[in-house]
C-alpha cells in the first residue's frame, strides 16, 4: 500500500502546475471581489424580455463574449499584464483609463471600480501587492488585479485569460439560471456549448493591438444603461 502511494504521489508530481493551483484559485466563485453580485445588464435584458429562455440566453452570452469581452478585456488582460511584468505602473494606470471609456455606461464603470478596490484589497491581504503606490491603481479596475496576480503567479497570460473569459461566462450563466428562471442542468448545457468558444475567443482577442480595442455590442450598453433604474432588481446597480 506504502509502495502504491508513492507511485500515485510520483505520477502526480510529474504533471503538477503550481501556477494551474494558483489560477483556479484566482477563478474560483469564491474569491471575494463581489461577482456573484452583478448581472451586467442581462438583469434589465430579462424584463425587456431580450432573454427569455435557454436558447435566447445562450445568443445573448455568445454575443456578448465575441463583440465584448473578447475585443475590450482579452487584449487589455495581455497589456496590463505585461505592463506589470515591466514594472510600468504608468501604463498600466493607461490601460485601466481605456478599460474604464470602453465600459458603456455608470453601472459597468462602477462594477469595474468596486471590484477593483476589493481585489486589491484581497491581494495585500495575501502579502502579494506591498507598495502602495501599485494598490491605488489596481483598485481603478477588477482586470488590472487580476493581470497583477497571474504575472506574480507566473500564469502564462494566455492560460490566464482563458480562466479569465470561464469565470466571466460562468457568471453569466449563473445569473441566467437565477433571473429567467432555468434549471440547473439547462445551465450546465449553456456552459458546455459555450465553453468551446473561450479558445478561439481568446487567441483572436490577443491578436488586437491597442487601437483595435473597443466593444461592439450596443445591446449591451443599453441593458447596462437601463439596469441602473429597473425597479425591481435582484443584482446591484
Amino acid at each position: 500500500m506504502e509502495a502504491m502511494t508513492v507511485i500515485a504521489m510520483e505520477t502526480v508530481m510529474k504533471v503538477y502546475d503550481p501556477a494551474l493551483i494558483r489560477l483556479l484559485q484566482l477563478v474560483s466563485p469564491t474569491l471575494p471581489t463581489g461577482s456573484f453580485s452583478y448581472s451586467q445588464g442581462l438583469e434589465w435584458a430579462v424584463e425587456a424580455g431580450w432573454v427569455h429562455d435557454s436558447r435566447s440566453l445562450g445568443d445573448w452570452l455568445g454575443e456578448v463574449m465575441q463583440r465584448a469581452v473578447c475585443m475590450v478585456d482579452i487584449p487589455l488582460l495581455r497589456l496590463m499584464y505585461h505592463a506589470c511584468y515591466d514594472k510600468r505602473l504608468e501604463m498600466l494606470d493607461k490601460y485601466c483609463d481605456l478599460l474604464l471609456a470602453c465600459r458603456e455606461s455608470h453601472e459597468f464603470q462602477e462594477e469595474e471600480k468596486q471590484r477593483g478596490r476589493a481585489m486589491a484589497v484581497l491581494l495585500a491581504g495575501v502579502s502579494l501587492l506591498p507598495e502602495n503606490e501599485w494598490k491605488k491603481v489596481l483598485s481603478r479596475s477588477q482586470l488590472a488585479g487580476f493581470a497583477y496576480a497571474a504575472q506574480q503567479w507566473d500564469i502564462d497570460v494566455h492560460v490566464a485569460a482563458m480562466g479569465y473569459l470561464w469565470a466571466w461566462l460562468e457568471n453569466q450563466v449563473l445569473a441566467g439560471v437565477k433571473i429567467i428562471p432555468l434549471g440547473q442542468t439547462a445551465g450546465q448545457r449553456l456552459l458546455l456549448a459555450l465553453g468551446d468558444k473561450i479558445l478561439p475567443a481568446v487567441a483572436y482577442g490577443m491578436t488586437l493591438k491597442e487601437d483595435e480595442i473597443g466593444s461592439s455590442s450596443p445591446a449591451l450598453a443599453l441593458a447596462g444603461c437601463f439596469h441602473e433604474t429597473q425597479y425591481t432588481r435582484l443584482y446591484r446597480s
